[in-house]
């Protein structure tokens, strides 16, 4: 039970709906498009702002349904974090694209939701906070996912899902620090890194 439940979660990642937009709605390949990651935010730039909020919804619904799955499975606590992991893994390096993806913010964000479902929904509403006054969808991650485990620890959460929470929250870090040193580097004013002055708070061109 605990391969299988893995495998799916790892397939469940792999779907690249942010390519399947890009190929449905406009006939680009998101890869080639904007920044070139195949997740939401790059949707939402390059593709439409209803299509961003539909992949961002697909890609976080991966997450949480590859943890149900698991609990469904009656698996244990450690097996529903692997399977939480593979779907990101999955999503991160999906076997439809030969082993390329995106960086997996959103389906990170369905795996915690599932996991602590109330300290969730507090901290995204911090996260739209944040990107309502910024327009910075990166920062708004980095915000919510830092406040999560410290939300966690204070309605007496398991120790193990606040060690879990900053695991996934290091490894989004990693998968994303190629892109901020990009972005260190290219700006003229580091202001610009907290408040994005390109897009607007649904993050159209100007």
């Amino acid at each position: 039970m605990e391969a299988l439940a893995i495998i799916i979660g790892y397939l469940l990642g792999s779907i690249p709906f942010a390519y399947i937009a890009g190929r449905l709605i406009k006939g680009v390949d998101i890869r080639q498009a904007g920044g070139g990651n195949v997740g939401a935010l790059n949707t939402m730039r390059e593709i439409g702002t209803v299509a961003g909020l539909g992949v961002l919804l697909a890609d976080m619904l991966k997450g949480v349904v590859a943890v149900l799955v698991a609990r469904w499975l009656g698996l244990s606590l450690t097996f529903v974090f692997i399977v939480g992991f593979a779907v990101v893994a999955g999503h991160s390096w999906s076997v439809f694209l030969r082993f390329k993806g995106g960086k997996g913010a959103a389906t990170t964000l369905g795996v915690l939701l599932a996991l602590a479902p109330l300290e969730f929904a507090i901290s995204f509403a911090i996260m739209v906070i944040v990107v309502l006054v910024t327009s910075n969808f990166r920062l708004a991650i980095g915000v919510g996912l830092a406040v999560l485990p410290l939300l966690i620890w204070w309605f007496g959460g398991e120790g193990s899902l606040i060690i879990y929470c900053l695991a996934l929250s290091l490894f989004l870090g990693f998968r994303n620090i190629l892109t901020f040193k990009r972005e260190l580097a290219s700006v003229t004013d580091k202001k610009d890194l907290i408040i994005d002055k390109r897009f607007t708070p649904w993050q159209r061109r100007r």
